[in-house]
Parts: C-alpha cells; sequence; structure tokens
C-alpha cells in the first residue's frame, strides 16, 4: 500500500455494544475482523469515541433536540464506561489511541486532520459502526480532506440493513477514484 496509512476505527464502544438504546447487534459480529486489523498494527490504530454531553442542555443546535430525545444516553445518566472502547480493543491501547468526538464526524474541530497531517499519513483504513452514520460522516470527511480511503466492507456494521447496504453500495460506485470497498482479508493481504 502506498505511502503511510491509519485504521480509523469508528466508534466501538460499549455504549452500542451492550445494551442501551444505541445497541447494535451487529457490532459483535464485526468484532473479529476489526479486531484482526488492530491486533497486527495496534501502532497504526486509532479508535475514535462518539461522547455526548452531561445533559441537553450542554448540546449546542439540533443536538439539544437529539440529546432530549435520547436523554437516556447523556453522561450524566449513562455509566461512564460504556463511552469506553471496547474490552476486546481497549487492550491494544496502548499503542492504539483513542479520540473522541461529539459528532458523527470527527473532522468537525480540525484536531485529527492536524494529527494524520503532521505524521504524513495519506490512506486510511475504515472499520466500526454505525456505516450509515458515523462511518459515512468520517469517509465523506476523509474524502474530503483528500485522504485515499479503505472501507473494510466486513469490518463495518450498522443497525439497518438496508442503509447499511445502500452506503457501501454509494461508497464503491459513487466514490470509487477516492474510496476503495474491499474486505478485510484482501485488505491486510496487501500490505
Amino acid at each position: 500500500m502506498p505511502g503511510k496509512w491509519i485504521h480509523l476505527c469508528i466508534d466501538m464502544q460499549s455504549m452500542f455494544a451492550e445494551d442501551t438504546p444505541w445497541h447494535v447487534p451487529w457490532m459483535s459480529s464485526i468484532s473479529p475482523a476489526v479486531t484482526e486489523v488492530a491486533a497486527r498494527h495496534p501502532e497504526r490504530t486509532i479508535f475514535t469515541r462518539f461522547v455526548p454531553p452531561a445533559s441537553a442542555a450542554e448540546a449546542t443546535g439540533m443536538w439539544k433536540a437529539y440529546y432530549r430525545k435520547w436523554e437516556a444516553m447523556t453522561l450524566g445518566q449513562i455509566n461512564r464506561r460504556l463511552v469506553d472502547v471496547v474490552p476486546e480493543l481497549v487492550r491494544f491501547v496502548p499503542p492504539a489511541r483513542t479520540f473522541d468526538k461529539m459528532t458523527y464526524s470527527p473532522w468537525i474541530d480540525g484536531r485529527l486532520h492536524r494529527i494524520l497531517q503532521s505524521e504524513a499519513v495519506g490512506t486510511l483504513a475504515f472499520t466500526g459502526g454505525e456505516t450509515d452514520v458515523c462511518v459515512l460522516a468520517a469517509v465523506l470527511g476523509a474524502i474530503d480532506l483528500g485522504y485515499e480511503v479503505k472501507l473494510l466492507s466486513d469490518a463495518v456494521c450498522s443497525g439497518a440493513d438496508e442503509t447499511h447496504d445502500a452506503t457501501l453500495r454509494l461508497l464503491g460506485d459513487r466514490f470509487s477514484v477516492q474510496a476503495e470497498v474491499l474486505t478485510t482479508e484482501e485488505f491486510l493481504r496487501r500490505l
């Protein structure tokens, strides 16, 4: 693979893996593929964490309405350990890193882009969830910023089959110059 690359694992957190209102049942089925990439290359792995505000009142704009709907998932209501990366992956930190974000996209405040640019990263391999929400936001932002994107199709998940499948088709077809959809095995074989 040309250039320096990073495995950007999106929101593989206990709040989505456990029995919460945000539970993503598929997360357990993709966990072996995500773990395989992280285990082989922990020094190249960054785990993003979606971090809710303490309450809806602390959110901004339409996020206030979002967290009024999901008040039970604010930091003031949940056990804070639910924000952590799932146990089977947190064992890779360090050398793997975590990156906290308060929106679907990790690119909004520019911190992640600055970190990756300082490390001369040109390619991002994406895993995690949800394919049609946070993964999609992260991939589209990466494309806009000029990164080469590798989306590992068997290492991303969603709570909705139809939009998961549609997102993989969208990214593979409409963004084929900037993003490649491939399996974990294909990605690791190329390394």
